[in-house]
């Protein structure tokens, strides 16, 4: 519910910008389907059901919902203009969306899934803005500040760069994982390692969906429309559940 009035307060926010987009300009906001004011009260009312949900599971998960409210309202009033903090505030907001599940759930959120999993939302962050930039220069008619302002200070070269590194991190962290103690202690297994090569394969194929202008702006949509990647991902549920199920 939170994430939900952050993503509202943001349209709100944009909606001029919104409107100049090709895409974005069919949101109900921008597209006039709801109003500001209607918006508004949703946000609102969304925010304090969150928080008195927050309230009722504990002070840690009242904690991290205020600290997702606050660098998101930050994010979209200003902070998402500065270069390279833009993508590590909203991996910010996935890392604490973990923090609050775990807690919630009275789970221990171990290094690894916060390691794995911010570095897999700065990947899939900088792809985004590469997906943002290659569709930019694939239109004549649009300039870059007018959609996305951060855009005219990322250069792509730049981007190719924190895409690659961040995409080497990933696969890097989530084989550290697979073979590190804890997890062959946790699971009795220590074959989650051949669940590597179908993982690599997925960024891969995100990066050549990237590049081929069909994906990199809708993580959902990019798992779920390509076939590569479903059947991947379908795949790596299959062997990491055999794995830990029937352990060798």
């Amino acid at each position: 519910m939170m994430a939900s009035a952050i993503y509202v307060f943001n349209d709100i926010i944009d909606v001029n910008a919104d409107r100049q987009h090709p895409v974005k300009c069919n949101r109900p906001i921008a597209s006039g389907k709801v109003s500001v004011r209607v918006a508004i009260i949703l946000a609102i009312s969304l925010v304090v059901i969150a928080l008195g949900m927050g309230m009722i599971i504990g002070l840690w998960a009242l904690t991290f919902l205020v600290l997702y409210m606050v660098i998101n309202i930050g994010y979209s009033l200003r902070w998402k203009h500065i270069p390279v903090i833009d993508v590590f505030l909203i991996s910010s907001g996935f890392m604490l969306r973990i923090l609050i599940g775990t807690v919630g759930l009275g789970i221990h959120a171990t290094s690894w899934i916060l390691l794995c999993g911010l570095m897999l939302t700065l990947f899939l962050g900088f792809a985004k803005r590469c997906a943002e930039l290659l569709a930019l220069e694939n239109s004549n008619d649009v300039n870059p500040a007018s959609i996305r302002r951060v855009l005219d200070d990322y250069s792509p070269e730049m981007i190719e760069q924190f895409t690659a590194i961040s995409a080497a991190c990933t696969i890097i962290c989530y084989s550290l994982y697979t073979v590190s103690p804890e997890t062959v202690a946790r699971h009795h297994t220590a074959n989650l390692i051949y669940t590597v090569p179908l993982v690599v394969y997925g960024i891969f194929r995100y990066l050549f969906l990237l590049h081929r202008g069909a994906g990199g702006n809708d993580t959902a949509h990019d798992l779920l429309r390509d076939p590569h990647l479903l059947i991947t991902g379908l795949l790596w549920l299959m062997v990491t559940i055999g794995v830990i199920v029937w352990p060798v």
